[in-house]
């Protein structure tokens, strides 16, 4: 007959082995999140080697200003995220709380500042199967088909981070997330971190290739 006592080694390895499941699954479904972004990263570069002038004179009407400001907005939201995770773990979760918050709200900034390039390229006629850019050399509808597709892809990548850390931020405030059990803000946190990792490529592809 077993003791009582051996009860909660067995409910501290259950949690662990919970926690280890969790991780596993978020670093698999990253990778896939790798492989698409990973693929289109191929297909510019292919379509890059082919018309290398044409990418170059079409960068050169993208607003380098924002594309660099969205790169320091990302950035600054990792560490906050970061600050988060460490701030529970700590106990802390009032700071945490903030963290999570001005995450949030850094990427909401990301997407207005993407929404207002948009609009001005759109507004200059640059957009796929526009009168303007139907003119235009094919290596430059190119470029625009695949930085509206990418940066598209990728904005709605950050719109869903911004889901997942409200999320979080409801289950911190609601103690359901605790210094002994942050798994989920973790995950989240992974989700958030290749988000800005992802734009880190996007950046100097679109905007700064020379």
């Amino acid at each position: 007959m077993s003791s009582p006592a051996a009860t909660p080694p067995l409910v501290h390895r259950e949690s662990h082995k919970d926690y280890e499941g969790s991780k596993l699954g978020m670093w698999l479904f990253l990778f896939t999140e790798i492989i698409l972004f990973g693929g289109l990263f191929i297909l510019y570069s292919a379509y890059r080697a082919r018309y290398p002038l044409e990418f170059h004179e079409a960068g050169q009407h993208l607003n380098v200003v924002i594309g660099v400001a969205n790169t320091i907005i990302l950035l600054t939201s990792s560490l906050t995220v970061a600050f988060a995770i460490t701030a529970i773990q700590k106990g802390a979760r009032t700071i945490c709380l903030c963290c999570l918050s001005a995450t949030i709200v850094l990427g909401a900034a990301f997407l207005v500042n993407k929404y207002i390039e948009w609009s001005g390229e759109i507004g200059h006629g640059l957009y796929p199967n526009s009168p303007v850019l139907m003119q235009r050399p094919h290596g430059d509808q190119i470029f625009f088909g695949l930085y509206y597709s990418m940066t598209g892809l990728h904005g709605l990548h950050v719109f869903a981070g911004i889901a997942v850390l409200s999320i979080m931020l409801g289950l911190v405030a609601g103690k359901r997330i605790t210094s002994a059990d942050f798994s989920k803000l973790e995950n989240g946190g992974l989700y958030w971190h290749l988000v800005d990792v992802i734009w880190i490529f996007l950046l100097p592809l679109f905007y700064l290739a020379a």
